[in-house]
């Protein structure tokens, strides 16, 4: 056994965190499952033998997924914000997490189907809603206010003016 990371995200699933884990991994660089256990034993939303939790890191940062049954939902007050170079990127983190049962949902935020909020954040957005020009921070935060999807093209037109 590894030595384990000094702080983990655990984000709670209903029996499909090695499922979700792996998608994860399948999109994002720097992401992988390290190691799925089962169960030692009965437990309430599971048997022994089933999947209990699955380590995985997301972008380098170290999570685990604990399939702990259908009470506890998760909502925006957690979310991964990814930082993307450009509209390509953008698009395909978008489309990959929206087109595998997610929804969108606005300013650049979408869910994954496990209800895992994320928010696929252009590095160009972040330059412009912090511009030193606060007329063009303005603008630029204006536009992202209308969108769903970050589109930097246009973000890059309000902040110009």
């Amino acid at each position: 056994m590894t030595k384990p990371a000094k702080n983990t995200v655990c984000l709670w699933y209903d029996g499909d965190a090695e499922e979700a884990a792996r998608f994860y991994a399948g999109i994002f660089p720097d992401s992988s499952v390290d190691a799925v256990h089962l169960a030692p034993g009965d437990y309430p939303s599971g048997k022994k033998g089933d999947v209990l939790t699955v380590e995985f890191t997301v972008m380098g940062i170290p999570c685990l997924g604990l399939n702990g049954g259908p009470e506890v939902k998760h909502n925006e007050a957690f979310s991964f914000q990814v930082a993307t170079a450009d509209q390509a990127e953008t698009d395909r983190y978008w489309n990959a997490i929206v087109g595998n049962g997610g929804l969108e949902v606005v300013c650049g935020w979408c869910r994954d189907k496990w209800g895992i909020s994320w928010q696929i954040t252009p590095v160009a957005l972040t330059e412009a809603i912090t511009d030193p020009d606060p007329a063009a921070a303005k603008r630029a935060f204006d536009a992202m206010m209308q969108m769903v999807k970050i589109d930097i093209a246009a973000i890059e037109a309000a902040r110009r003016g």
